[in-house]
């Protein structure tokens, strides 16, 4: 299966650089109908997240392997993902392991295409909290090197469960061993595994064919390319992340829930330095695709939805729910909810009114408490 959107339209001045992003799985610890990586963070799936920091970074393109109800996600990122990303979609049909998943994504970026001379960033689909500066990094890291693979890493007190970097006497990176296979004299080693790299393409797909097949279902393990490369005499690099959390997959529920609270914390950071007056922070939820003006003030027990816009000088609070709706300037909102509908300027809306889709509260207009409006109210 093969299908592109969208355009790129940066031109490098450095060699080619292209991404895969690997979100094939079943994700079965969510105990979902749902696809992994379209799970919402902030109201956005996370595997949008993962595109919005690859957008921020020169690639020509990006492939996206998909597997597990691969058509609802293909449609998810046709819909919403970046309009700057040049995006293909790959399917794995069998989930064969990550190492499987990038030879599968690897054949839609030919590498006659540069002559081998190109980079590819690879990276899973259940990354969100990942930012761009991040990535950016680790390619100027590789290519400053001249390395044929760099892998992030992080520094955990507690690395029991994560895969691990072995490195040799002098110091150089010689593979990366699954958590389970650390040999003793190894094990109180703190530089973990991410699942983010990049790679010289020109190699990548040599060495991804001599992996092992690993278990009983026969599974390529990206982890054992590092090894092989090693072996075939390459330099090998590791940038250490500086926030583990960063890196960290999304493989349940409960991961999730703290995944959310750590983008909402940067979200309400980012508002709050951009002129927004938050109350109580820890009580405010704004999602990604919210528009604050500046002097917007937010009591504390707001959630604001979807293509919210608020704009200069309104208050909206204490404890109120606005989905896809605009709120003027100088507007107030108390105590009150709202989906898809209009406050004009200067309007007072609450306390306890319910604004359904297509309300309209005219500018400077009250709604008293209690009052539910639609869109076919007349008031005139």
């Amino acid at each position: 299966m093969h299908r592109v959107i969208g355009c790129q339209t940066k031109r490098m001045a450095d060699r080619p650089l292209s991404a895969v992003v690997l979100a094939a799985g079943e994700g079965t610890r969510m105990r979902s109908t749902r696809p992994k990586p379209l799970h919402r963070l902030c109201g956005r799936p996370m595997i949008l997240h993962v595109l919005d920091a690859l957008a921020e970074l020169p690639v020509h393109k990006v492939v996206v392997v998909v597997g597990h109800r691969g058509e609802w996600v293909t449609k998810t990122l046709i819909d919403h993902a970046p309009s700057a990303l040049s995006i293909e979609f790959v399917e794995q049909p069998e989930q064969l392991g990550t190492g499987d998943a990038l030879a599968v994504g690897l054949t839609a970026l030919p590498e006659a295409a540069f002559d081998g001379d190109a980079d590819v960033v690879v990276l899973p689909g259940d990354v969100p909290l990942l930012r761009a500066a991040t990535l950016a990094a680790m390619v100027r890291n590789h290519r400053a090197s001249d390395a044929a693979a760099t892998l992030l890493t992080a520094r955990l007190d507690g690395s029991d469960g994560y895969d691990r970097v072995v490195r040799g006497r002098d110091g150089s990176v010689v593979g990366v061993v699954e958590h389970d296979e650390v040999p003793e004299d190894e094990s109180d080693v703190d530089e973990v595994a991410t699942a983010i790299h990049c790679f010289r393409q020109g190699v990548l797909a040599p060495a991804l064919r001599r992996l092992r097949p690993l278990g009983h279902n026969g599974e390529h393990s990206l982890t054992g390319v590092y090894t092989v490369l090693h072996d075939a005499g390459y330099r090998l690099e590791t940038l250490v992340l500086a926030d583990p959390m960063e890196a960290a997959e999304i493989n349940d529920r409960a991961q999730l829930a703290v995944a959310e609270a750590e983008l909402r914390d940067r979200i309400n950071e980012r508002w709050m330095r951009r002129g927004v007056t938050m109350w109580d922070p820890e009580r405010t939820y704004v999602d990604t695709s919210v528009v604050l003006a500046p002097d917007v003030v937010l009591l504390p027990g707001v959630l604001l939805q979807g293509d919210t816009v608020v704009e200069a000088g309104a208050e909206v609070g204490p404890d109120c729910r606005l989905v896809d709706t605009d709120v003027g300037e100088g507007a107030v909102v108390a105590v009150s909810s709202a989906t898809r509908a209009t406050v004009g300027d200067h309007a007072r809306v609450g306390p306890f009114a319910v604004l359904d889709p297509g309300a309209v509260v005219a500018a400077g207009e009250v709604v008293g408490p209690f009052t539910r409006l639609g869109s076919d109210d007349d008031r005139a």
